[in-house]
């Protein structure tokens, strides 16, 4: 409980302040700053979620903090599995992934308050379909938890994916000659 209200709390704070000019794009954006609201985006609560949603819509309001609004969605997985709409969900994640990566604070804390935020966002998601397919709808948000939580700190190279490819190239000529 207190964990929300702290939320909350975060979260009405900054709209405060972006509505007062004090965190204007014309005002410098100091780095405690940028990672306050980045937190406060990344949490698991509603409230969070819809404050990134307001900013994603709006952001040539936060163009000062320089942001990375870029997303894949949901990687190689299906953005709407089933007709599930988890692209938003999915974008979220990505944001706080990439942000966080960008200012040299993606700990294994923060990754798992991401990832538990996307599980959050994907279940809020889930309630908006009907009880006849909530279930198939809550087994595929855990299905796309789980898989984050596996792989999405695996961060592959380039060097990787030449040494991938070469392995791969090897492998075929081998078959060939046989």
């Amino acid at each position: 409980m207190h964990r929300r209200l702290t939320t909350l709390l975060a979260a009405s704070a900054i709209a405060l302040l972006t509505l007062l000019g004090v965190a204007s794009p014309a005002a410098a954006v100091t780095r405690d700053q940028k990672l306050s609201v980045m937190y406060s985006w990344t949490q698991t609560s509603a409230s969070s979620y819809n404050s990134w949603n307001s900013a994603r819509l709006n952001q040539g309001a936060w163009s000062a903090y320089a942001f990375n609004w870029s997303t894949d969605y949901c990687s190689s997985s299906p953005d709407n599995p089933l007709g599930f709409t988890f692209n938003l969900s999915c974008y979220r994640h990505d944001f706080g992934y990439r942000n966080h990566k960008a200012m040299g604070v993606f700990t294994s804390a923060n990754k798992a308050r991401v990832d538990s935020a996307f599980y959050e966002d994907l279940k809020r998601v889930c309630t908006k379909y009907s009880s006849v397919v909530q279930p198939a709808c809550y087994s595929l948000a855990w299905t796309y938890y789980q898989a984050v939580r596996a792989f999405g700190s695996v961060v592959v190279s380039q060097a990787d994916l030449d040494r991938a490819a070469r392995m791969k190239a090897d492998a075929e000529r081998a078959a060939a000659r046989r």
